[in-house]
C-alpha cells in the first residue's frame, strides 16, 4: 500500500496513513470514466421540454379557403408548421436522458479517478477537523494551512455536521459524504481531502478471501449389473471353453462365454470376439470392421456369439466362403 503523510487541521505532519490500493492504486480507466459521467449528467436532465404539434395547437380546424380558383396554393389548416402559430414539426417531447449504468463500471470509475488524483498527490488525508461549531474562518484558515489553493472536495463524515457547515460557505469548496462521493465529483475538484475515518478502502466483500475450493469426490463405483433372469446359474459353472464367468474383474453377460465391455474399452483376457447389440453383429480379430468397432459384449469364441444370436457381417461371410 502506498503511504502519504498524516496532516492535522493546522497543517502539520501526524503520521502517516496507508492508501488502499484497490481504491487509491489502480490504473485510471479514462474511456470509462468518460462514459460514467456522461450517464451522470444525463440523468440530471429533467426531461421536460415539450412543443405543440399542428394538432394541438389551438384553432385551425376550416380550411382557410377553398381549394381552387384563388391562384393561392392550396392549403388545409393555418395550423400547419410552416404557418406562423402553427404547430412544431419533429420537436421535443419529454423524454428520459437516464443510462444504464452496471454498479461495477461505476465503482471502477470511481476508483480510476481517486487513483489518478493520487498519483498527482492531490489526496489529502486529515486527522480530524476538530471544529467545536460550525466557523467558517477556521475552515478557511484550515485549508490554507493545508496548502490548497485550488477547488477542493471535502469528504465529511455524516455525523460531522460542524465540519459540513463551516465549509459549505467557501466558494471553492464542494461538501460530500462517503456514500455519495462519485468519479464526477472527483474530477471536478482538483483536490480531495478525507478525514481518517472516512478514508475509503476496499469494500469488505472484496477483502474476503475465498474459501479454498473443496477437493473433488471421487465418483463411486458404478454397481455390477445384474445379469437376466435364469442366467444366475450359468455364472458359477465354467463353460465349454474352460473360461470361469466368475472372474473378479469380468463382468458376465447374458450369454454363455460373453461378458460385458470394461470401463476402459480394453479387451478382456481371453474374449477377442467383439460384439454390437444394437445390431447383433460380432466381429473377429483381422477383420475390416475390429478395430472400428466398439464391443459392447465380448465373447469368447464365434459359436457362443451364434448361439446368442449374433450373426457375422454379410461381408466377411462371403469372404469366408
Amino acid at each position: 500500500m502506498a503511504q502519504i503523510t498524516l496532516k492535522n487541521a493546522a497543517g502539520k505532519d501526524a503520521g502517516k496513513v496507508d492508501l488502499d490500493d484497490s481504491m487509491f492504486g489502480v490504473q485510471p480507466n479514462i474511456p470509462l470514466m468518460h462514459q460514467v459521467v456522461t450517464a451522470q449528467l444525463a440523468a440530471r436532465r429533467a426531461g421536460t421540454q415539450s412543443t405543440k404539434t399542428r394538432s394541438e395547437v389551438r384553432g385551425g380546424g376550416a380550411k382557410p379557403f377553398r381549394q381552387k380558383g384563388t391562384g393561392n396554393a392550396r392549403q388545409g389548416s393555418i395550423r400547419a408548421p410552416h404557418y406562423s402559430g402553427g404547430g412544431v414539426a419533429l420537436g421535443p417531447k419529454p423524454r428520459s436522458y437516464s443510462q444504464k449504468t452496471p454498479k461495477k463500471m461505476i465503482g471502477l470509475a470511481l476508483r480510476s479517478a481517486l487513483s489518478d488524483r493520487a498519483a498527482g498527490g492531490k489526496v489529502i488525508v486529515v486527522d480530524d477537523w476538530g471544529f467545536d461549531k460550525p466557523s467558517t474562518k477556521a475552515a478557511k484558515a484550515a485549508l490554507t494551512s493545508l496548502g490548497i489553493d485550488a477547488k477542493a472536495l471535502i469528504v465529511v463524515g455524516r455525523d460531522d455536521a460542524a465540519a459540513a457547515l463551516s465549509f459549505r460557505n467557501l466558494i471553492e469548496v464542494q461538501i460530500t459524504t462517503p456514500g455519495e462521493l462519485s468519479a464526477y465529483d472527483v474530477l471536478s475538484n482538483e483536490y480531495i481531502v478525507f478525514t481518517q475515518s472516512v478514508l475509503p478502502s476496499a469494500p469488505e466483500a472484496d477483502r474476503k478471501t475465498k474459501p479454498a475450493s473443496k477437493p473433488a469426490a471421487t465418483p463411486a463405483a458404478k454397481p455390477a449389473t445384474k445379469p437376466a433372469q435364469g442366467a444366475a446359474e450359468k455364472v458359477a459353472t465354467p463353460d465349454e471353453s474352460g473360461h470361469s464367468e466368475a472372474d473378479a474383474d469380468l463382468v458376465p453377460a447374458q450369454w454363455p462365454g460373453s461378458v460385458q465391455a470394461l470401463a476402459d474399452d480394453s479387451q478382456p483376457a481371453g474374449y477377442d470376439i467383439k460384439g454390437n447389440a444394437s445390431s447383433m453383429l460380432y466381429h473377429t480379430p483381422g477383420s475390416s470392421f475390429y478395430s472400428r468397432t466398439k464391443a459392447e459384449v465380448w465373447f469368447d469364441n464365434e459359436q457362443n456369439a451364434e448361439a446368442a444370436g449374433f450373426t457375422k457381417p454379410a461381408s466377411q461371410q462371403k469372404g469366408s466362403e
